[in-house]
This record gives structure tokens, sequence and C-alpha cells, in this order.
């Protein structure tokens, strides 16, 4: 599989998995063109024309023509420049790597990370909360993850790369909408009645299973094993956590208990004090079954498996029973 074929498909799979419906995606790549076909000069010149194509602004080929065969992959939920050495040490030692292969953002695609974020309104108006309230708290929210951004230096992974002619790319907010979905759908197919039923339910899973041997499983954030668990929201897509005061719209819309990648300080008190049940199904642990069922759907679509390398706390679990 071409590089830019195995990056067109994981965007497809992504919105094909997109919590808001395709119908949404649709409708938002539409206004993308209009703004697009509006714009002249500079503004033209400077438009991400991938946005055209790709409703994910966090999810880049990073490095590469698209010409680049993958058959073989260094996977990792983080690739800086410590991985992308490894990567080279590793192809020293004889290992045949073709792609460079993260989750989490690099260069373009980390700077605009702050773009995604406006899919979580549309997820929270599914769940009840309405629209105009939604979309209102987020932009605030929006504005204050893209100023924390803005100093970053985005590029050194995507530079190392680069120099060392490695292949690179990101799959952010497509991995997210594979968890998000997979788990909300098994949660909705299997009801748990309370909160041990939840934990119960993620422990099962080999991801979270593994993640519970380091030490680093689910957790109950807020509320209690015996708890009812009602209507279950699985927070977990949509580039980071949103606005700190939807708690109060997400409770008023039926929303019992969240299930979450991860919850600050802030975010937590602000569900405590809405009576909101909180399990911590762990960030990692989360991220590496995104990516778990991304891969699973590119080697489908490639018709043979890929050789996988393990880093930076992914470790690979296939769905696919060929394999």
């Amino acid at each position: 599989m071409k590089l830019r074929d195995f990056y067109e498909k994981a965007i497809e799979i992504g919105i094909e998995n997109d919590p808001r419906g395709k119908e949404i995606v649709r409708k938002d790549l539409e206004a993308r063109k209009k703004c697009f076909d509006s714009l002249k000069g500079q503004e033209r010149d400077f438009f991400d024309k991938e946005t055209l194509i790709n409703p994910y602004s966090d999810s880049r080929i990073l490095n590469g023509t698209g010409e680049e065969d993958v058959r073989s992959i260094i996977v990792g939920i983080d690739m800086e420049v410590g991985e992308i050495l490894l990567c080279e040490r590793l192809k020293e030692k004889g290992k045949n790597i073709d792609l460079v292969l993260a989750h989490h953002p690099g260069g373009r695609a980390y700077a605009n990370l702050h773009d995604v974020m406006r899919i979580q309104s549309d997820i929270l108006n599914r769940f009840g909360v309405p629209i105009s309230i939604a979309e209102d708290l987020m932009d605030g929210r929006i504005r204050e993850v893209e100023r924390r951004l803005m100093p970053v230096n985005h590029t050194r992974a995507v530079d190392a790369a680069r120099l060392l002619d490695l292949p690179f790319v990101c799959f952010h907010t497509p991995s997210d909408n594979m968890v998000a979905t997979y788990l909300q759908k098994t949660f909705d197919e299997k009801k748990p009645y309370t909160i041990a039923d939840v934990m119960e339910v993620l422990k099962a899973l080999p991801e979270y299973r593994e993640a519970a041997l380091m030490g680093t499983g689910p957790k109950i954030l807020i509320g209690s094993e015996t708890r009812k668990a009602g209507s279950i929201f699985v927070d977990m897509t949509g580039g980071t956590e949103g606005s700190k005061d939807i708690f109060q719209s997400m409770a008023s819309g039926g929303i019992n208990t969240i299930v979450a990648m991860h919850l600050s300080e802030e975010h937590r008190k602000e569900a405590e004090k809405n009576h909101l049940n909180v399990v911590i199904a762990g960030h990692i642990s989360s991220d590496t079954i995104g990516m778990n069922l991304l891969l699973d759907g590119l080697v489908k679509s490639a018709g043979a498996p890929f050789t996988i390398y393990e880093c930076s706390g992914f470790k690979r679990f296939s769905r696919l029973t060929n394999q």
C-alpha cells in the first residue's frame, strides 16, 4: 500500500466512525469548500487545502511524498525526536521500517489541534445538550487551547524525520473516533447497571486489562461501584478536553456517567458539582484501542497484515480473526 493510500484510507475509516454521523461530516466539508471558494489572494494561498477532503486538521502526512510503499510500521502514541532516533537505530540494526506512525499530532497537525474541538459540540447535541449552548461554551475553550499551542515548537519531530528521510504520519481524531464509537456502542449494547459493571466492561478489553496489570487501568474518579450508571456518555474524541462549564448542560440533557480518557482537576470539580459519575478509562490505553481498531481497518483494506514495531506506549492487539 502506498503512503497516500494508507493515509486516505485512515481518514475514510475515521469518517465512517465519526460519532457525529457521516451527514454532519459531509456538511462540514461542504462548508469548507464554500469558504475556500470565497477567498482571494493571500487568504487563498494560505488556506489548508487538505481540509477540503480531510475534516481532521490534527491528522496529516508529516513527512514523505505519499508514494512510499508501506509494509512495516513503527507505531507509538507519542513519536518525538527520541522515537525518531530509535527508529533510525533499529534500521541500522537491520529492521526494515517503512513508516513512522504517531497517534498524537506533530507539525502543522499539532498547531491546528484546536480546530477539531468543534466536533464536541455536535456530539454533545446528540446527547441532549442544546447546540447553541454547546457551541457557545466550546468557542471560549477552543480559543484558550489555540493560545496555549501558539508558542509551542511544533516541528521538532517532523524536522528529525525529514533530516533522516523517514516517512512520518499522525492519526489523532480518526483514531479517537474509533475508540469513542466502539466504546459507546459497547455500553449501549451491554447496558451496565452500576459503575462496577462499567468497570467490568472496560477491564474485559485487552488494552485496559494490560493497563490494569501495569497499574494504569480504569479508575472511578467520581462516584462509587454501587452507584447506578444510568445514561453513559463516552467522551474520547474532539482534540482535547472541552469546556469545564458544560457539565451542568450534560446533566440537564440526561447524562449520568461520563467515561473519559482523562479529566483535569478543574473539570473534575465541575463534574462533581453536577452530580455526574466519572470513570477514567485511561489515556494511553484508550489511545491504543483507537490505533488498534484503525490498524485493523487498514489491514483489511490492504488485504495483508503490516509488520508492526510497538513503542511509546502502544501495544498491538488485533481484533481480526485471521491474525
